[in-house]
């Protein structure tokens, strides 16, 4: 793990090998831990940035306003970095893509997966299934959040844990309890979010864009995959993939590298 100052704040990350670089953003119930398949994968063609989202992980967050999507661009100024291909799962793919949006310049492609985007409000359906499958959970107890939210996001509504690596679901949960504890503390800090929103400018991804869900995730996660590849001019959208929850890129690494390396510029 390294250690780099971004926009006053000090950043953990992982990085490995040389050429084009390629950053990857973590989920919201992760860290930078997830990508632990695709570091070494890619390291063979790419310069692979794996950081932590400020407040998530190993990095700081200092009591002051700050934007993730900025944070991206610190951080490839702080690395010495022009333009760069970010990968992103879950509320890292929502970052990557208001990054783009604000700084396309600085964004050679974009490859999601199970990204949510900026502005868009869930279904009824997903609300009902929250109710169903994790209900009332105490915020401060953070065992019985984590447990909820896994249970949720990566076993997903049409899997029993049963059916899930148990040892996934473990890995899953530790790292959510730490999210938690990072998204308690972001609470009181003022988080800039991208002004319009994403959804209603998915045609402005100019770039190569990727995305991909996998076959048990939310319905309107895989939706959403279907709406931004169809709305970006050079949008692919990859066939769902078998047996695989919220956190495609860690339960099932071999289909998601091998895209990335077909992709990946």
């Amino acid at each position: 793990m390294k250690k780099i100052e971004v926009n006053g704040a000090l950043f953990g990350y992982d990085e490995e090998g040389d050429g084009s670089p390629v950053v990857l953003l973590h989920a919201g119930i992760a860290d930078r831990r997830m990508w632990r398949a695709q570091l070494p994968a890619l390291a063979a063609r790419h310069r692979v940035i794996a950081p932590d989202l400020r407040g998530y992980g190993d990095s700081e967050l200092p009591p002051a306003p700050f934007a993730h999507h900025d944070d991206v661009i610190g951080l490839l100024d702080a690395l010495g970095i022009e333009r760069a291909a970010l990968v992103g799962c879950s509320f890292g793919g929502k970052v990557a893509v208001d990054t783009a949006l604000a700084y396309p310049e600085r964004i050679s492609a974009l490859a999601l997966f199970g990204a949510p985007v900026s502005g868009n409000e869930w279904s009824e359906e997903t609300e009902k299934q929250w109710e169903d499958l994790v209900g009332e959970v105490d915020p401060a107890d953070f065992d019985a959040t984590a447990a909820g939210e896994v249970r949720f996001w990566v076993v997903g509504p049409t899997r029993e844990p049963a059916d899930v690596d148990p040892g996934l679901i473990r890995f899953a949960e530790e790292m959510d309890r730490r999210a938690l504890a990072a998204e308690q503390a972001l609470s009181a800090v003022e988080v800039g979010e991208l002004d319009p929103a994403a959804i209603d400018r998915l045609g402005e991804l100019r770039m190569p864009v990727l995305t991909a869900s996998g076959a048990d995730d939310l319905a309107d996660i895989r939706r959403l995959a279907d709406r931004i590849a169809a709305e970006a001019p050079h949008g692919v959208r990859l066939p769902d993939v078998p047996d695989a929850g919220h956190l495609l890129p860690l339960e099932r690494p071999e289909p998601v590298n091998a895209a990335l390396l077909d992709f990946l510029p």
